[in-house]
């Protein structure tokens, strides 16, 4: 009925989520935002938000057909495992949601795909003048 993956989908429906948004600096608290804007950071994505929790060892799911219900064209969100199912921490560094966003937000900026765009290009060498001719000119 349900394709077979059924019992890990009904498990992961618990996790908490965490849209984008919550991170965005550029966003107000009343657009969405979570965390205070000096600890933001500016338009986070979901791939990236996936890679820090990898990072910090905590298990997550990315849904890329998901919108943020208050702003439809931010699509996707992140659903991560915060507790066992004891109700005991995964990782005992990381306590509660807020925590989790906080530590996000300090590791995203340090995300490679952010540095890789930040650095100039090694070969910006002006070619020399170039020469162009007019067409006909209109009368």
């Amino acid at each position: 009925m349900d394709g077979g993956g059924g019992d890990l989908r009904t498990t992961i429906k618990k996790w908490n989520v965490i849209y984008p948004v919550y991170l965005n600096s550029k966003k107000a608290v009343a657009d969405g935002r979570r965390i205070a804007a000096s600890k933001a950071c500016p338009d986070p994505t979901c791939i990236e938000i996936a890679d820090c929790c990898s990072h910090l060892k905590i298990p997550h799911a990315i849904e890329l057909d998901k919108a943020y219900p208050r702003d439809f064209f931010q699509v996707g969100r992140v659903r991560v495992q915060l507790k066992k199912d004891d109700g005991s921490p995964v990782n005992p560094a990381i306590k509660t949601k807020k925590q989790l966003l906080i530590q996000i937000a300090e590791l995203v900026p340090k995300h490679h795909g952010r540095t890789k765009k930040q650095e100039p290009p090694a070969n910006a060498s002006n070619a020399g003048p170039s020469k162009t001719k007019g067409g006909k000119k209109k009368k």
